[in-house]
């Protein structure tokens, strides 16, 4: 560990607790019920040695009347969360400037292999419950976390049989004939006895998005687009009890996206701030597409020997299909000329995750999580049109015993754990395609392994405040499909290339934490930096591949709550992350990161308010901050920020249901989107959607 002054400070809370010899009472505050599942441990929310964000079910109704995408929930309630691209690809957000691990019910939905970006698009948001996020780097739940963790929690039975019906309706309020939305979903849920099960399916239509000046906003017709599309998903849950302390859980979902297809793109002119829009009209080749199947079976028990057991077993099947081109990329002379092709992802990915919980051991003060993860991925990307292999089928195996520790103290809480990863890497020869010089690629088995730290310190200072400082280390892999399609000299070997090598980052927070009546507060500044990262860069196509480079990032935190009365409050999120590589490999940062990496300084507010016990509104306000990058005199990575404000009004009836009206861009502001000012091209100068009217309606019984 680099002796930062967060390490500085970790030392200096050890050696101050060391000296401590004064006795500790027994702490009787009123403790937090809310356990949070992404720590794999029965942790209290409060005892996270971490910045964690709940977002419930009444969070997420409310925001899916402003937006039906994930990506944008998360980007109005998460500070350093990237905006959002308003597109189906997940490409360039992040949080705090890396790439977050998201897990359905804890399974993967980030492929390590060969990253698709379409990991935000695996499920419908209706048949989501609650989402917990742990910010910053985590190997708790293994590789993949090097921005944090982002765990959906699916729909779950209670007692009786519920069923709930879900309609909804949108467009823009400047073009509605092409712009019009439509969704509709029905969830049953029963519990009884030893048995609970939930079952749903959630439809959506969605039509053309409008940008502030009333233009169809430019369809992304390579990276794919949630306009102009239709989606399904299909939704399962069945548990049986054996007895108090037994379970066995099976869940299904199911999740279908397509582009329709009717619409291509005009190319716009960055320079002039001339925008990419739509026009009708076929797209050639296959819209794009996305098709995800996400199986996990869950097994507990809670007196297995003494420790509490979980062991998931689950497999992930994910296809991909982007838009294409007649990319040079794309050429091959054996195929003709001004070659028009797409690409598909394709991954598959079995697991096992084996976590026993013991509490006060051999009657201490010390709890005790250990356990075992087992991964295996098999992924593949080829152009669909002509069934070349773009990436070679790439077999990856991880194995990860861990074990963590925890020591209560009254109100210190002390943690600090190690994980052992093993990957190895298997690649049959293969040669790369033409633009690359038909380069011939020699096989290998490269292998991996590392050993992860991690230490934090909780101190609740009082009934309202808490203080917390972390240590950790985090493992990832770099988008091996990308390195590998993109070698072009000859003769190199698998077993090798360097730039197969694993991205280590380690991560250091501090914050403190205010939880009164009619106040809460929360800061955090972090620290996240790899020898061996993994920028993005395009070449002359806008094709993303891969540098390793030394990387730093930091940033700060800041989120917090007023209660003006009893049904009134106000807040605000606000977050300021900056980040540098080594552009020269001298081993010492020297570059700003891009648009593509790191998201701008940005500000939300909003303003709640419950009017009658059936009726509240939200008011937010969303605004993000100039960025320019130079390098030298020269600005080469420009952002003007704009600013947006959302709007929504719930109403719930006694006999009709609940009805929600939102206005997303209330104020219709015209913008260009953060990643077409930075890391856009002509073909991606997308605008934001203007203002938008949804009206969504749910009916329980």
């Amino acid at each position: 560990m680099k002796k930062t002054p967060i390490y500085s400070a970790v030392v200096a809370v050890i050696s101050s607790v060391l000296t401590l010899n004064t006795a500790v009472a027994e702490d009787s505050r009123d403790t937090e019920i809310l356990v949070v599942s992404a720590t794999r441990a029965p942790l209290q929310q409060s005892a996270v040695p971490a910045t964690v964000t709940i977002i419930d079910g009444t969070d997420i109704r409310q925001q899916l009347s402003v937006s039906n995408s994930l990506s944008d929930i998360l980007g109005n309630l998460l500070p350093s969360f990237s905006p959002s691209r308003q597109k189906l690809t997940s490409s360039g957000e992040t949080l705090r400037g890396r790439t977050p691990l998201y897990l359905i019910d804890g399974v993967p939905q980030s492929n390590p292999l060969r990253n698709g970006s379409r990991s935000a698009n695996t499920i419908d948001p209706m048949m989501i419950e609650r989402v917990e996020v742990i910010h910053g780097a985590s190997a708790i739940q293994g590789l993949g976390a090097s921005g944090g963790i982002i765990n959906i929690i699916t729909k779950t039975a209670q007692s009786g049989t519920e069923h709930e019906l879900t309609a909804g309706i949108g467009a823009p309020t400047s073009e509605t004939s092409e712009g019009m939305s439509y969704d509709a979903g029905y969830l049953v849920s029963h519990g009884e006895g030893q048995w609970q099960f939930v079952a749903g399916v959630h439809l959506r239509e969605t039509g053309m998005y409008v940008d502030g000046n009333g233009e169809l906003i430019g369809v992304d017709t390579t990276q794919g687009d949630t306009m102009d599309s239709s989606s399904q998903d299909i939704f399962g849950k069945v548990i049986y009890q054996f007895n108090n302390e037994q379970q066995l859980q099976l869940m299904l979902n199911h999740f279908e996206l397509a582009s329709n297809g009717d619409y291509s793109t005009l190319v716009g002119d960055r320079a002039a701030g001339i925008p990419a829009t739509s026009v009708r009209g076929d797209v050639e080749g296959d819209p794009a597409e996305n098709e995800v199947t996400t199986v996990s079976l869950n097994y507990s028990d809670a007196d297995w020997m003494g420790a509490d057991l979980k062991w998931q077993l689950f497999s992930q099947s994910f296809s991909a299909l982007y838009g294409g081109g007649r990319f040079a990329t794309f050429q091959d002379p054996e195929y003709g000329d001004d070659l028009y092709d797409q690409s598909r992802n394709d991954s598959n990915k079995l697991g096992s995750r084996l976590t026993l919980n013991w509490q006060q051991v051999a009657d201490t003060a010390i709890d005790m999580t250990g356990g075992f993860d087992f991964l295996r991925d098999r992924t593949f990307q080829e152009l669909a049109q002509t069934g070349r292999k773009w990436v070679p089928e790439t077999d990856f195996e991880n194995w990860a015993p861990f074990l963590q520790a925890r020591l209560n103290q009254g109100a210190w809480s002390f943690s600090a754990g190690l994980r052992y990863e093993y990957g190895k890497l298997k690649v049959d020869d293969f040669t790369t395609l033409a633009s690359y010089n038909n380069s011939f690629v020699k096989g290998g088995e490269p292998s991996f392994n590392e050993l992860l730290t991690n230490f934090g310190v909780v101190y609740e200072i009082n009934d309202e405040w808490r203080a917390f400082v972390s240590v950790s280390e985090a493992f990832s892999m770099p988008d091996v499909g990308r390195v590998l399609r993109g070698i072009n000299q000859p003769d190199l070997s698998v077993d090798s290339f360097l730039n197969l090598q694993p991205v280590l980052s380690d991560n250091n927070e501090i914050g403190v934490e205010y939880l009164g009546e009619q106040f809460s507060f929360a800061a955090s500044y972090f620290e996240s930096d790899s020898d061996l990262g993994a920028r993005l860069s395009p070449n002359a196509d806008g094709i993303y591949e891969v540098n390793r480079e030394k990387t730093e990032i930091h940033g700060f935190e800041l989120s917090a709550e007023y209660g003006l009365a009893d049904a009134a409050s106000l807040g605000l999120l606000y977050a300021d992350n900056d980040g540098e590589f080594d552009s020269d490999d001298d081993g010492v940062v020297d570059a700003k990161l891009g648009g593509r990496n790191i998201a701008p300084r940005r500000l939300n507010l909003f303003w709640q308010h419950d009017w009658t016990v059936n009726v509240n509104s939200r008011l937010q306000w969303n605004t993000f901050f100039d960025r320019d990058i130079y390098q030298g005199a020269d600005a080469i990575n420009n952002f003007d920020g704009y600013s947006t404000v959302d709007y929504t009004l719930s109403m719930l009836t006694q006999s009709a249901g609940e009805f929600t009206l939102g206005l997303e861009n209330l104020l219709d502001e015209e913008y260009f989107t953060y990643y077409a000012q930075t890391a856009g091209n002509d073909a991606r100068n997308f605008r934001g959607r203007g203002r938008t009217v949804r009206l969504n309606w749910s009916y329980s019984w």
